[in-house]
């Protein structure tokens, strides 16, 4: 299921482009725009973090189409005007341009030779499977129709989880984060953030990676909703787009993401009360992955540890996974 990892040295950068392995991958834009216009999103909104210097991670390598020995954007020299600039001439291409792969390309092109680069790294580089679910495979319960497989453990990881749950069992949790952590997550899988620079919200019941069985506590750490848990959201008059009628999924710049995760029941895992605390990252799955526009609101009140709710999660999730 995972998408090979993407070496960021400069050399398998080059050898990447030289070999034209980059573009096979940007063609999935067709089949999964829903999944690109996702990535682009996650991406805009780390960039746009105040605290992007910590968040906005990995940093594009990207070859200079005019220079190939070059590098147009590198890790080691940062320009983030320059990259926002290529990410807004993405994002302008996509609302203006219905047609063809090769069509939105020729426009990118036009529009600013940095911007289908980008777009392909931004594909490329996201390590995770991430898949729109159809509609007969949806939670209705969680009252968006922006819904999606992610599994975002390398194998390794998902091997040991697997051997951890035959010993100790698992259950389902959600778990929040602010949309500008998404970027991360998806190339660097979901990471114990306590006590480092990567914390946003306090440890108040010590390390680990946080985890709610109740939706609407998982949600306020999301940045929904203005909660006192939640990172305040640009106000919609600094929208890129003027209001259009054909409108694409995710233009907004208020989106709330929340994913429902597999967690293993050992001793390890701290319950207090509806705060679960999992110290061992290797205990954590992404399995499902629920996005929100502009204040939509799901159902605030699931519990995942409901007979109903697990039945009707096993019967999305059991050909999804365990199948594979």
């Amino acid at each position: 299921l995972m998408q090979p990892a993407v070496c960021t040295r400069e050399l398998c950068v080059f050898s990447f482009y030289t070999l034209g392995v980059m573009s096979g991958a940007a063609e999935e834009v067709a089949t999964g725009a829903e999944v690109v216009d996702l990535l682009v999103a996650m991406c805009r909104a780390a960039l746009e973090s105040p605290r992007k210097s910590i968040i906005f991670e990995p940093y594009p390598s990207v070859v200079d189409p005019n220079d190939p020995k070059t590098l147009a954007f590198n890790p080691k020299k940062k320009n983030y005007e320059r990259l926002q600039k290529a990410l807004d001439s993405v994002m302008s291409i996509r609302e203006m341009t219905q047609g063809s792969y090769l069509e939105i390309k020729k426009q990118m092109d036009k529009l600013d030779p940095l911007a289908h680069p980008l777009l392909q790294w931004i594909i490329s580089s996201n390590r995770s499977h991430i898949v729109k679910l159809p509609l007969s495979r949806q939670l209705k319960f969680m009252h968006t129709s922006h819904q999606f497989l992610l599994l975002s453990s390398p194998p390794a990881k998902e091997a040991r989880f697997r051997t951890a749950k035959k010993l100790y069992g698992s259950t389902f949790a959600f778990h929040g984060s602010h949309i500008e952590n998404w970027h991360s997550v998806l190339r660097n899988g979901l990471v114990n953030a306590s006590y480092t620079k990567l914390q946003l919200h306090g440890a108040a019941y010590g390390k680990g990676i946080y985890l709610s069985p109740i939706s609407s506590i998982s949600f306020g750490y999301s940045g929904r909703n203005g909660s006192f848990l939640a990172t305040p959201t640009p106000p919609a008059s600094l929208s890129f787009f003027p209001p259009s009628t054909n409108s694409l999924f995710l233009q907004s710049r208020n989106l709330n993401c929340i994913a429902l995760c597999e967690v293993i029941t050992s001793k390890d895992l701290q319950k207090h009360g509806n705060i679960w605390v999992c110290p061992v990252s290797d205990h954590v799955c992404t399995r499902f992955f629920f996005v929100y526009e502009d204040g939509q609101v799901g159902d605030a009140n699931i519990n995942t540890q409901e007979p109903k709710v697990q039945k009707e999660i096993m019967r999305v999730i059991g050909t999804q996974i365990y199948s594979s």
